[in-house]
């Protein structure tokens, strides 16, 4: 990829005037979910705009300004209007031929080419763009004190999204065929678990709805 002809995103205000950490020498990457349908939505999700950047693009930013440069986007549904878009931000990208098998196949679409790559992978579907960066810097640090472990961040009591998950378990991943897909996989490491309290709503919110991605942008509208 043409650095020249990568897209230069902006800083979110919670970025501004603070340095940017260099993550890469922990050998962990992200895995980016863009591959279903949308049906709930009745559009593309990924390719929705929000803030002035597209929600695919929300999600790469939030990795790229937290250091993590190894971001890999499973594509599927639409691959042909969303790979343009992750050529352009300097992304990887794997098409799911699958992806109406649900989720857990664009994960282990993704994790097949992960494997043997990093240590550890946050997974993030496309559809949530309110975590922050702090978040994921909470977590690549924890990560730096145990890496066996399963890092899910909390808000609330309950967990949300990106866990961090060690690449031990890609075996696994690859391996399992039953319901439930990672949250019932992940589920039978549950020593392995750690719960991270973070102050960020914003993990738990996905948007499936028209009515939900219309509320989002009132809100995002509203607080500037």
């Amino acid at each position: 990829m043409d650095p020249d002809h990568e897209i230069r995103f902006p800083l979110r205000e919670e970025q501004k005037g603070e340095e940017l950490f260099d993550m890469s020498e922990e050998k962990t990457s992200a895995l980016i979910l863009a591959a279903g349908r949308s049906s709930r939505m009745e559009d593309f999700k990924p390719l929705l705009p929000l803030d002035g950047l597209t929600l695919i693009e929300q999600a790469i930013l939030l990795f790229k300004t937290a250091g993590v440069s190894d971001i890999l986007v499973v594509a599927g549904f639409q691959a042909g209007r969303l790979i343009p878009i992750l050529e352009k931000c300097g992304v990887n990208w794997i098409v799911n031929e699958d992806y109406d098998q649900g989720m857990f196949s664009s994960i282990q679409t993704g994790v097949r080419r992960l494997a043997g790559s990093c240590e550890a992978f946050f997974v993030l579907p496309a559809d949530h763009p309110f975590v922050q960066r702090t978040t994921v810097l909470s977590l690549l640090k924890a990560f730096r004190g145990g890496k066996e472990k399963i890092y899910h961040p909390s808000c609330q009591g309950r967990r949300g999204h990106p866990p961090l998950v060690p690449a031990a378990l890609i075996p696994a991943i690859l391996d399992f065929d039953e319901p439930g897909g990672l949250r019932v996989l992940l589920s039978r490491y549950e020593e392995l678990a750690v719960n991270l309290d973070c102050d960020d709503p914003g993990i738990l919110i996905d948007l499936d709805t028209k009515e939900q991605y219309e509320q989002a942008k009132e809100k995002r509208t509203t607080s500037l």
